[in-house]
């Protein structure tokens, strides 16, 4: 069982000592992935409700420090040399799909091939509107804007023309480097998410599930879905983190068919501190694994 940990790009996590520590730190105890989330803009009173929640609010203080991911990431990537990154997640339809599809390829080139670009549609009108982007149909999008990354990571000169992206005859370099392909995996519970993944995923990322019974539940959701769409589950990759784990619930996560438990957890702010707290936690999660 890969673990997997989610700690960098808010609050003391944002802080490059700490960045550079927490990575370190993570490589050296075996931890599979460092995986780094996104909100542009976050506002004090929303009215969207929070999906990862029982009372549909974020935790993270809309004060908090939250810096890009692609960015801190290239910074975790560059205080290491074999620990995967990952964007969990990036919301995607808030960008343009051509620039997005050049900074991961670079990021995925700068760390030797080490990028899984995980996207979601999300959830806050309030971050769509700041951004001048149309919150309706924000899925579609998603899927076309995936669709046309994918052919300007795998072709010279690209041509797409679609109902939110167009472009003729362009170039984009470089490429990335597993046979110019970057792992596009989708954040979301739900069953238009799963949806998503079974259709033109190449992966799953479900965050902060219930428990146990919640996560095989929407594994099994996740599993009639493929089916639907005559594909084999065997093929995605699939990422979970738990409310509240317990290290007891590794073997059941595995039994379960998860190929990673992503821990969430927040670093301290003393970044002379950050690397004992990774210690700490892989003495926890990982026994027997740390150097």
């Amino acid at each position: 069982m890969r673990v997997g940990l989610h700690a960098l790009g808010i609050g003391a996590g944002a802080d490059r000592r700490v960045i550079d520590e927490v990575a370190r730190a993570a490589e050296e105890c075996g931890f599979f992935t460092l995986w780094s989330g996104e909100h542009v803009v976050m506002v004090d009173r929303p009215q969207s409700r929070y999906p990862y929640s029982d009372d549909g609010r974020i935790a993270v203080p809309s004060e908090a420090d939250w810096i890009d991911p692609m960015i801190g990431l290239s910074f975790a990537a560059a205080a290491t040399s074999t620990i995967q990154i990952a964007t969990g997640v990036l919301l995607l339809p808030e960008h343009n799909p051509v620039l997005i599809a050049k900074q991961a390829a670079t990021l995925d080139v700068l760390s030797g091939g080490r990028l899984t670009l995980g996207v979601g549609i999300g959830w806050s009108r309030e971050e769509f509107d700041a951004l001048g982007v149309p919150f309706a149909r924000r899925a579609t999008r998603t899927a076309e804007y995936v669709d046309a990354m994918r052919m300007l990571w795998r072709d010279d000169i690209a041509s797409y023309n679609g109902e939110f992206v167009a472009f003729d005859s362009i170039r984009v370099n470089p490429k990335p480097l597993r046979d110019r392909k970057i792992p596009v995996v989708i954040g979301g519970n739900s069953d238009a998410a799963l949806g998503r993944v079974a259709h033109w995923g190449d992966g799953w990322y479900g965050f902060n599930l219930e428990d146990i019974p919640a996560a095989g539940e929407r594994l099994a959701a996740l599993q009639r879905l493929c089916d639907q769409h005559g594909r084999d589950r065997g093929q995605l990759t699939t990422a979970i983190s738990l409310r509240n784990p317990q290290p007891d619930v590794i073997d059941k996560v595995a039994a379960l068919g998860v190929d990673e438990l992503v821990v969430v957890d927040s670093p301290p702010e003393d970044p002379h501190a950050a690397a004992d707290w990774v210690y700490v936690l892989a003495a926890r999660w990982m026994v027997g694994e740390t150097s």
